[in-house]
């Protein structure tokens, strides 16, 4: 997976520091094991509430911070954002408030739930993880084992059918039966909150199994189904329908494929904001942590490793890891917190890569391309380049979160969610590209 470019001298973004140890909360949240989920885990988040924060920031705003609070004061008046909005902007340096408005206010945050689900995932797995996809044999049955890896492609299954067919030929067999085993992932597939027009659309019912992104209902057996046909192609007589099961305890492998590190999956998820591989990476995280890979464990352990950054979940209530819940409620607090942990170079070693995988204003394939018609207005055109964030679009939530660099020369950390607009998305996406713009100061 390609890396990001740079922006406007990205790798040298500021310089701060808190201690922590990635390694310590690592294990910390390894060592909960008892159930926590749909409780709301309270820390102390970096920035203070923002009544707080805006009485002792108040006098000390550069100017030309004080001409983006003023400016943003303004711009947030804009119809096309309706009158539901969450935002703040933070000094990544200071770590003090330039601007905020209803910033600790939860709203539906669409896909910047993402950044939470990639903290969890690069802290409790680690940024060079790999996900195992695996045949074995027993007994005349091919088992093909899903692993998580939402990244498997056909060519990955031709490789291990080519490696699994040469196992068979040297043994003297050519017939064999296929199964598949999906069975690391437990029901249920679907989250609370997600519309039934979501799926198999935008995003395929959970499984742990899944060839080349197919959105289908069962992405294990058409997995299954794909590998079968490969050892046709090869010369294996496979016999009878593939069906689901559950590897043998004695079974012996013999072919597996490992995925690309995590580090390059969540660059690559939060790019063009795979809600797939975000749900996959939700539950290997609660797996990695001793819980069951499921909605609930793996939301809690997003809660707790956040909570470990001192994150403030204050308003915090999550059910999925990508985003498409409607009943999900972050204010754009915690999502700017997240960033500035993310951002952190003290965790640096395993936070970079959501930061490098932000979507650059203007970057051709990802959600800030021109394809999708961001960061092209008048208004905002100037930004191109600029400003690295997150989007997040639902019907009736458009988020857009990240950093930029200020006219002050120093970097803003910067969340906008807007819920319940009466205008056209496209309008509206216009409009938080022209407050991400103005942050940036290049719209003064």
């Amino acid at each position: 997976m390609p890396n990001s470019p740079s922006v406007d001298g990205t790798s040298g973004r500021h310089r701060k520091s808190r201690p922590f140890s990635p390694a310590l909360l690592r294990v910390a949240v390894i060592a909960v094991t008892a159930p926590v989920a749909g409780t709301i885990l309270f820390g102390t988040s970096a920035f203070a509430a923002e009544q707080t924060v805006a009485k002792t920031t108040a006098a000390t705003l550069d100017p030309a911070e004080q001409q983006i609070a003023d400016n943003l004061d303004t711009r947030i008046q804009d119809v096309r954002l309706g009158s539901t909005l969450s935002g703040v902007v933070i000094d990544a340096d200071s770590r003090q408030a330039v601007w905020g408005h209803d910033a600790t206010t939860a709203l539906m945050p669409a896909s910047n739930t993402k950044l939470g689900t990639s903290t969890a995932a690069l802290t409790v797995l680690g940024p060079d993880h790999r996900f195992t996809t695996k045949v074995v044999y027993d007994n005349g049955t091919l088992t093909l084992v899903g692993g998580g890896d939402r990244t498997l492609t056909s060519a990955d299954l031709t490789a291990m059918a080519t490696t699994a067919v040469a196992g068979l030929k040297n043994a003297g067999l050519t017939t064999v039966k296929v199964v598949v085993d999906d069975s690391l992932f437990p029901a249920p597939s679907l989250a609370t909150g997600w519309n039934d027009g979501y799926y198999p659309d935008s995003i395929a019912p959970v499984r742990a199994l899944v060839v080349d992104g197919h959105h289908v209902t069962d992405t294990s057996l058409d997995a299954g189904q794909t590998f079968a046909r490969i050892l046709a192609q090869q010369g294996v007589t496979v016999t009878g329908s593939v069906t689901h099961g559950t590897a043998a305890t004695g079974a012996v492998s013999v072919a597996e494929h490992e995925s690309d590190p995590l580090s390059a999956i969540v660059e690559h998820m939060l790019k063009v904001s795979d809600n797939d591989i975000a749900e996959t990476l939700l539950r290997m995280t609660a797996l990695a942590s001793g819980r069951p890979a499921t909605f609930e464990d793996g939301t809690a352990v997003v809660r707790q490793v956040l909570t470990q950054y001192g994150v403030s979940l204050t308003n915090y209530e999550i059910y999925d890891g990508s985003g498409l819940s409607r009943s999900n409620r972050i204010p754009a607090q915690t999502i700017a917190d997240i960033l500035d942990v993310a951002d952190d170079p003290a965790n640096s070693a395993t936070l970079k890569y959501i930061v490098d995988g932000l979507p650059v204003a203007g970057e051709a394939g990802s959600t800030l391309g021109p394809e999708w018609g961001r960061f092209d207005t008048a208004d905002s055109q100037c930004a191109v380049g600029k400003v690295m964030a997150k989007t997040g679009t639902l019907t009736g939530a458009i988020a857009l979160s990240g950093l930029t660099k200020a006219g002050d020369g120093r970097w803003k950390i910067f969340s906008f969610i807007e819920n319940n607009s009466t205008a056209a998305p496209d309008a509206t996406k216009d409009a938080l590209d022209g407050l991400a713009a103005t942050v940036n100061g290049c719209w003064a």
